[in-house]
């Protein structure tokens, strides 16, 4: 086997098994803690020190894998998730908001490690020259990702129904301890360092279209998580009384059906046509999508089936959106240096992060007050922004 592709294998393979876990772990959270009669605000408030500390470590954790390797940032990821599992595992009535915001401190911090470590590598593996192969390679990645996180957001409420909480953490710590050390046994050592010594100065990115897209990003996926992370769920449990396990496959479902899109994001945009995705792709698909939360919002406001309504909505929500986060992840290992690519990727991706805190905030405050139709509006505005950014990027 060619040795990029190996490589590309392994890393791809621990981002995997990561991914699985940490929809798993989103999951059994918001259902967890929503059973034992949390407001929808505080289920969102157990999700602000992940996303936080998921800013500050894409910012840093670009920095320190310039400095000591891309292997560093990724090993240092899965073991604190590992640590952040075997935290919840405890007696259920240490699991206070206080102690369960820690746990998912760490959580974020290893959730973004991970992530910056696994698309930062992709830059190393292939040759700048190859748009095409590029574009494919990151669609590929990106999307069997997400599409795993909805098979681990099925497993997590699926396993929270047949083993309960603890025991369900207690089994994902011990099998991402056995993918870690697979991985440190496998993977190339030396991957990542830059030429040359990065200064704290150097977390700020110098190209312009690096800070434009992960603006774009930034209201990208807040509009999201506005809906999608607490409003959504709770909305199903609360409103149509759908049970753990019909919530948790619904949503695995959604995640999916957006990974798979995603992976075939390349086919769609018309790769074998030549076509290469630039700002103007961006903002284009950006333009479609911001459509479908409005008419969700007004189909329940006019009183249609919401099941019918959110079923179909999400189905062509998942599909807009899959395309223009893959364009988003191709273009900004595009633009990204080669040398000290995990700088610009982990400003990118604290913008991603920051976008999600957000949303995530906003879906629980906006859901407690003014309902599910505010919140579909609001990601429809955020849409319009990420428009806006986009259209700024290069056209070529």
């Amino acid at each position: 086997m060619n040795h990029a592709i190996r490589q590309y294998s392994i890393v791809t393979a621990s981002y995997w098994a990561f991914t699985i876990t940490d929809g798993a772990l989103r999951m059994l959270v918001v259902l967890y803690f929503h059973g034992l009669g949390y407001s929808p605000f505080e289920i969102a408030s157990l999700f602000v020190f992940y996303e936080v500390f998921g800013i500050v470590t894409n910012l840093l954790g670009g920095w320190l894998a310039a400095r000591f390797g891309l292997n560093t940032t990724l090993f240092s990821g899965i073991a604190l998730q590992v640590i952040a599992l075997l935290m919840l595992a405890v007696d259920p009535a240490y699991l206070n908001v206080a102690y369960v915001m820690a746990a998912q401190a760490l959580s974020g911090i290893a959730k973004d490690l991970n992530k910056m470590s696994a698309k930062s590598r992709i830059k190393l593996l292939i040759p700048a020259s190859d748009s095409s192969k590029l574009y494919r390679w990151v669609a590929l990645l990106t999307g069997s990702k997400n599409a795993l996180k909805g098979a681990g957001i099925f497993l997590g409420g699926f396993l929270l129904a047949l083993l309960g909480f603890q025991q369900t953490v207690i089994a994902m710590a011990v099998v991402l301890a056995i993918v870690l050390c697979v991985t440190f046994l496998t993977l190339e050592k030396t991957a990542g360092k830059s030429s040359f010594s990065p200064q704290l100065k150097n977390l700020l990115p110098k190209s312009k279209s690096v800070k434009l897209l992960s603006a774009a990003r930034f209201f990208l996926f807040g509009s999201r998580d506005v809906w999608f992370v607490v409003a959504l769920p709770v909305f199903l449990q609360s409103q149509l009384s759908w049970s753990h396990t019909a919530v948790s496959s619904f949503l695995a479902i959604w995640i999916i059906v957006y990974g798979l899109a995603q992976a075939g994001a390349p086919a769609i945009t018309g790769i074998k046509r030549g076509k290469i995705p630039d700002g103007r792709s961006a903002c284009n698909w950006a333009i479609g999508l911001c459509m479908i939360p409005a008419l969700m919002a007004a189909g329940l406001f006019l009183g249609l089936d919401a099941t019918q309504v959110l079923i179909v909505g999400l189905m062509f929500y998942s599909l807009i959106f899959a395309l223009n986060s893959a364009i988003h992840s191709y273009l900004i290992v595009s633009y990204a240096k080669t040398d000290g690519v995990s700088l610009d990727m982990g400003f990118y991706y604290m913008a991603n992060s920051a976008g999600r805190l957000t949303g995530t905030l906003l879906s629980g405050w906006i859901y407690q007050v003014a309902g599910l139709n505010a919140c579909l509006l609001t990601a429809s505005v955020f849409v319009m922004a990420s428009c806006v950014f986009s259209d700024k990027l290069p056209a070529q």
